[in-house]
């Protein structure tokens, strides 16, 4: 498998999510840009290697069109809107996003700083949210977030494109979706009509019963099975907030191999399953933002530089008769 970029890494304390969208002509230095992220990751990481910086880049299917002149990931697309009375998933603009990580804010702050001063006027931004760890991994309505996370060998299971689109392997889909919530009306809920909607015990994080969960509850609208097995994707959402502009909310980021399993679980909670069962909180929490990306592989993200149409066509038709892919290639490298 190649090498993926650090979709599948632990929960941290700190997270900055960079949405950009390129601005006419400037290609070329968005690519140069991009495929220096793993050194910008490399040199201001080195400060702090305890703090685990990492940076994850992702491309929206307009983006992935003027940037490389070759085949699309197979599920690549703009983010599908879906509205149902006054639920809305919102599609917005986007064609770039950072996904960067640490334990410590300013390593984060430090690497959004240096990626934005590298794009210049290449590229506006979009949206810049500052996420951070809120006591035990919980949001900001009480909850504990990203419980049923795979873990390990089973995360990167969930989230890396293999033999299905053998060309992009080692790749992942990513979903983002920025959320406000009305923390007054659900703090007039009780902790038990609370634990109704969300599917889980507020304290102890203690899945509810079969037989007293409802079936529009959080975790069972988002939970998809596929032949009797159910089908994991990795999140890992942050809380952010303004005290003084009463904002309040989460950052949703997915991960997954195919974006389908994450569209059917907001299928599921805007629309209803079956329609009109929909997600409870989105009665007290709002979609602001929405967007599809592609996350290449790390090997297919460094040789972004290269001539897109060499390099798209490297990749695409780079595979041994073994069935590996000499994706190193663009890099004049061996596969990793």
């Amino acid at each position: 498998m190649t090498r993926p970029q650090a979709v599948a890494t632990g929960l941290t304390n700190a997270a900055i999510f960079l949405t950009v969208t390129i601005n006419p002509g400037a290609e070329s230095t968005v690519r140069e840009v991009c495929a220096g992220v793993s050194g910008l990751v490399k040199a201001i990481g080195f400060r702090e290697p305890s703090a685990t910086l990492t940076c994850v880049t992702g491309f929206g299917a307009d983006a992935w069109r003027a940037l490389v002149d070759g085949p699309m990931p197979a599920e690549l697309h703009p983010f599908r809107e879906l509205h149902a009375g006054n639920r809305h998933a919102i599609a917005t603009p986007g064609d770039v996003l950072f996904h960067i990580r640490a334990k410590r804010m300013d390593l984060c702050f430090e690497l959004a700083s240096q990626l934005m001063k590298a794009l210049g006027d290449a590229v506006s931004a979009q949206q810049e949210v500052h996420g951070f760890r809120y006591f035990d991994n919980r949001d900001l309505m009480g909850f504990v977030d990203g419980t049923e996370n795979p873990v390990g060998d089973d995360a990167m299971a969930a989230t890396a494109i293999g033999d299905d689109d053998p060309a992009f392997a080692g790749g992942s889909y990513v979903i983002t979706q920025k959320y406000l919530h009305d923390l007054a009306a659900w703090e007039q809920l009780s902790v038990e009509e609370q634990e109704l909607i969300i599917g889980r015990r507020k304290l102890s994080d203690v899945e509810l019963a079969d037989d007293v969960k409802p079936s529009s509850a959080h975790n069972a609208l988002t939970s998809i099975t596929v032949d009797g097995e159910e089908v994991d994707i990795v999140r890992d959402n942050m809380p952010f907030g303004s005290v003084s502009q009463g904002e309040f909310g989460t950052f949703f980021i997915g991960y997954a191999k195919s974006p389908a399993v994450t569209e059917q679980m907001l299928r599921n909670m805007f629309l209803g399953d079956p329609p009109g069962n929909y997600d409870r909180i989105l009665d007290f929490s709002t979609a602001v933002s929405g967007n599809l990306f592609f996350v290449p592989s790390q090997p297919m993200l460094d040789g972004l530089a290269d001539e897109p149409a060499a390099a798209a066509q490297a990749q695409a038709t780079a595979v041994a008769p073994t069935g590996s892919l000499n994706i190193g290639s663009l890099r004049g490298t061996a596969a990793p």
